[in-house]
């Protein structure tokens, strides 16, 4: 555990130059979930961050060219360029003869933001497409505050060679409580991560009860407003899967000293076991604007970031043991993270595609990570970790992609 790339205990990382002033910062995913709690937490500190350009996919073009005005950036990246005249009148709208922020447009629009001058590039994008920008932002030698998981999972070890000891400050709940459970101790002194994970809609169930489960069931968390893939995600505890190996390559914690558990309240956000037999937890209501503004403010903590936990209602929080035969997913990604290269790639894109599948009705809700499974095991041994390219993990998402698309399609054809 000597190269992690998110550590408390290390000195914070700080880029070249001065840090006088509000701190600036490039947003990817502005229009996002992260993205839009993340502007209000720089609103309400405007004397601690200043957001000088703001990316987004190209769906809520209004949206974008509202914030754009409403936080005077000199920047705007859209992924869609089909979205840009859309853009460019939402923007003459809001700010008429005044000068505009200068445009990017296309696949490599959040890449080049990425690059930006800045302090903190906020990297908020949903899917394997923020690993280019988590690249360049960390070659860029800015800090990464990093909501997207899946650059950190599809590109690990590109991630680890360019990031450089506190550069990456996790974002995810779960990474960010135990981040900061993590201070409570040495590192030699760390026995377990303990990960929790609400359990989603479906606790409880049985596999054979989860069979008949339909898209709004699995939209209809009980706990987290989230964007449709991320909540069918944490319904088919894919999700908690891609934290554990989050976990392993953020702190370089072994996969068997990592665990999960179930806790409904979604209260306590995760706890690091220590060799003496002591556990710290860090708990705080579900709100994610605390993790946020924790990796804005890093190391300092922002003021009133989020509500703290009431302690003078009664309340009583709950822990159970993950059931891995009704959500055999967690177990698989451990599986897919020990064998590493471009393994977790193929996971995470075979999952995309099924659950897109599953959206549409081409899939039951069973069949995402059955159909994952088959497309792990059809990978084979991946390209090894010390060679991995950005091509080979390209290469390997396009093939996952297509082959879940195909066994998606046999499935429905079949009526399964």
């Amino acid at each position: 555990m000597t190269d992690a790339l998110a550590d408390p205990h290390y000195r914070p990382y700080e880029p070249a130059g001065p840090d006088d002033g509000p701190r600036d910062i490039v947003i990817l995913g502005s229009t996002g979930s992260i993205g839009t709690q993340a502007i209000d937490v720089v609103l309400r500190n405007p004397d601690r961050f200043r957001v000088v350009a703001v990316s987004a996919a190209g769906g809520r073009v209004a949206l974008l060219a509202d914030q754009a005005h409403q936080l005077n950036v000199h920047t705007v990246a859209v992924a869609d360029e089909s979205a840009v005249p859309a853009l460019r009148a939402a923007l003459s709208e809001r700010y008429g003869s005044r000068p505009q922020p200068r445009l990017l447009a296309g696949p490599q629009a959040a890449t080049e933001a990425a690059g930006l001058e800045c302090h903190s590039v906020l990297n908020g994008i949903t899917g394997s497409i923020g690993l280019r920008p988590t690249l360049a932002a960390l070659a860029a030698g800015r800090v990464l505050i990093l909501a997207n998981k899946e650059s950190l999972i599809v590109g690990g070890p590109l991630v680890k060679a360019l990031a450089k000891p506190g550069q990456v400050v996790p974002v995810d709940s779960e990474h960010s409580a135990l981040f900061q459970a993590m201070a409570g101790g040495s590192r030699s002194e760390i026995r377990k991560l303990v990960v929790t994970a609400s359990g989603g809609p479906f606790r409880g169930r049985t596999r054979a009860e989860l069979a008949g489960v339909t898209v709004e069931q699995a939209l209809a968390h009980p706990t987290w407003d989230m964007g449709p893939v991320v909540t069918i995600n944490s319904a088919t505890l894919v999700n908690k899967g891609l934290e554990v190996i989050e976990a392993h390559l953020l702190f370089d914690v072994p996969f068997d000293r990592i665990e999960v558990v179930v806790h409904p309240q979604s209260y306590i956000h995760s706890m690091v076991e220590f060799t003496d037999g002591s556990t710290l937890a860090q708990a705080s209501p579900p709100d994610m604007r605390m993790p946020i503004a924790l990796g804005l403010g890093w190391p300092r903590r922002v003021p009133d970031a989020a509500p703290g936990v009431d302690w003078t209602k009664a309340a009583t929080w709950e822990f159970f043991p993950l059931d891995n035969d009704a959500f055999p997913s967690v177990a698989l990604a451990r599986h897919v993270g020990s064998l590493g290269g471009t393994a977790p790639a193929v996971f995470n894109a075979a999952n995309e595609e099924c659950v897109e599948a599953f959206r549409t009705g081409r899939l039951p809700f069973t069949g995402i990570v059955d159909t994952v499974a088959r497309v792990v095991e059809e990978h084979g041994t991946p390209a090894s970790g010390t060679r991995l390219t950005v091509e080979d993990v390209l290469e390997a998402e396009t093939w996952a992609r297509a082959r879940a698309g195909e066994l998606a399609q046999a499935s429905e054809a079949a009526g399964v």
